[in-house]
């Protein structure tokens, strides 16, 4: 099921910030903020689809990919999984 995929990655990215990479607080900000937009819609698994998550997973896939890779990493999982779902 790609929502339980998208789930799954979702909780790697939680896992990643929880180990307190050297990012700003208007990035960990941003990504909480994102995170939470993913998760709304993994809750709601409606036919309904918002693709302004897509495309602000994607500005933060280039926004992290120099200095935090592992973040892009996980983010760009996130990317593809969305797209698997439609979304």
């Amino acid at each position: 099921m790609p929502a339980r995929e998208l789930q799954e990655q979702l909780n790697t990215l939680r896992e990643q910030l929880d180990q307190n990479p050297p990012l700003t607080e208007a990035e960990r900000d941003d990504l909480h903020t994102l995170m939470a937009k993913i998760q709304a819609e993994i809750a709601v698994e409606t036919a309904t689809r918002d693709p302004s998550i897509s495309d602000g997973v994607n500005l933060a896939v280039e926004r992290f990919e120099l200095e935090h890779p592992g973040i892009a990493g996980t983010l760009r999982n996130i990317v593809q999984t969305l797209g698997n779902i439609g979304i």
